[in-house]
């Protein structure tokens, strides 16, 4: 096929191509320089195509372990606010399968037939505990709560008397498995507590 391009009887006559005065060359030559550069913009939209697309993954992963993380929470605010209205049925339910309790003092319980009966017998003698939250920690599926535990001492047969209240600071670690509470541990002081308790011993005997 003729491109246009004519050859020259000097150049050929001496035996000499001028590359770049012969129009094919050029053409050709301006051809490899196109495809060269095709390829070089295909390969910086396929560089710059990887980077988003691995920024969205992250992005979804991260607004993935976001939500996550608001559900944790929210579930051990429920645990939390369960608790603070003495609900025994809505606290029991929110507890996992295999939930573990550790008290202050390291005790750990299970058993969620066991667990009923220790919050019921603890809401007996401090029907008005509550929790005081001031900060929260998130690590994924575990939350570290600090603030304040507080409640008055009812002895028996007794209401409850303002000297009997106490309120100490405290933290609480909560774990959350499959939406349950896995995991519920009280860091306290319990000295206020155990004296207020036995105040009211001391006066009975």
């Amino acid at each position: 096929m003729n491109m246009g391009c004519k050859s020259d009887p000097q150049a050929n006559g001496r035996g000499v191509t001028n590359v770049l005065q012969n129009p094919c060359m050029r053409a050709i030559g301006d051809i490899y320089i196109y495809q060269k550069r095709i390829i070089i913009f295909n390969y910086i939209q396929s560089l710059i195509y990887l980077s988003l697309s691995q920024k969205m993954k992250k992005c979804r992963s991260r607004q993935s372990q976001m939500k996550q993380n608001n559900m944790v929470l929210k579930i051990v605010l429920e645990f939390v606010e369960a608790i603070n209205c003495a609900n025994i049925d809505r606290l029991i339910g929110l507890l996992g399968k295999d939930h573990v309790f550790i008290d202050s003092r390291g005790t750990r319980m299970t058993g969620n037939d066991r667990l009923k009966e220790a919050w019921i017998g603890y809401f007996s003698l401090f029907p008005d505990y509550k929790i005081e939250i001031e900060d929260t920690f998130q690590n994924k599926a575990m939350i570290v709560l600090t603030g304040y535990a507080s409640g008055t001492y009812k002895a028996a047969g007794k209401n409850l008397a303002v000297s009997n209240h106490w309120r100490i600071p405290a933290s609480w670690k909560a774990v959350v498995v499959n939406d349950k509470i896995g995991l519920w541990q009280v860091y306290a002081d319990n000295g206020v507590v155990s004296e207020s308790i036995g105040r009211n011993l001391d006066m009975l005997q």
